[in-house]
């Protein structure tokens, strides 16, 4: 399918586009970027511009000019109004599948987004991070450059991130700490009670060893997490 591209859109040289994308009104795209299929990107998003890093020379990408190491972006994500996604300082910016990023939020130089992440309005993620499939940062909730943030961990409203969060521990505050067990996400992932809380036992380091009859998706997200 054709992608849908409105008239007031800057899509910059070395834009690299899928099928069945929306581009919306005033929204910026600078290269290099590539941008898979199905994806929504709303009014005032800017996507690709350089990292906000002293030490990098502010190309002009409206004019031709292309960072070195850009974004790339997969398939199915939501962007909302005014969401900013830098370019790489020395690899590319990189977000998955199936995401969706609220109002104002922010993705900064040389971070990995995994599947399924949600941003809520205002979230602001720094440099250099990895945040992992179906983590969930709550709005104006701000991330410290150089942590994971583990699968399906749940980050509340407003809160300073200054250190690795688990996969599916809730945190809250500033500094964040550890207040519980994101249960819902476990139950959304096919995790029925009683394996809930062997997972929340696991997780919270009760247990050393994952325990039996996780599904096969969160088993493997838990072992990649452990084995990082």
């Amino acid at each position: 399918m054709a992608n849908r591209i409105h008239p007031t859109a800057i899509i910059g040289d070395g834009v690299e586009l899928g099928e069945d994308n929306v581009i919306g009104p005033h929204a910026v795209l600078l290269g290099p970027t590539r941008i898979g299929n199905g994806n929504w990107i709303g009014p005032g998003a800017v996507i690709g511009t350089p990292p906000e890093n002293r030490g990098t020379h502010h190309v002009v990408g409206w004019e031709g000019e292309q960072s070195e190491h850009g974004v790339v972006i997969g398939d199915r994500n939501r962007f909302r109004e005014h969401i900013s996604i830098h370019s790489g300082t020395h690899r590319a910016t990189r977000v998955g599948d199936d995401c969706f990023f609220l109002v104002y939020s922010h993705i900064g130089h040389d971070v990995r987004v995994d599947d399924n992440v949600t941003l809520a309005p205002s979230a602001r993620v720094a440099g250099h991070n990895h945040v992992w499939s179906y983590a969930n940062i709550g709005m104006s909730a701000a991330v410290h450059q150089q942590i994971d943030i583990g699968p399906g961990a749940m980050i509340g409203m407003s809160a300073a991130v200054r250190k690795v969060v688990k996969p599916f521990t809730t945190v809250v505050g500033n500094p964040a700490k550890a207040v519980g067990v994101n249960t819902i996400g476990l139950s959304r992932l096919g995790c029925d009670e009683e394996t809930v809380a062997a997972v929340s036992d696991y997780v919270l380091g009760g247990a050393a060893e994952l325990p039996a009859g996780v599904p096969d998706a969160l088993a493997g997200l838990l072992k990649e997490w452990s084995a990082r």
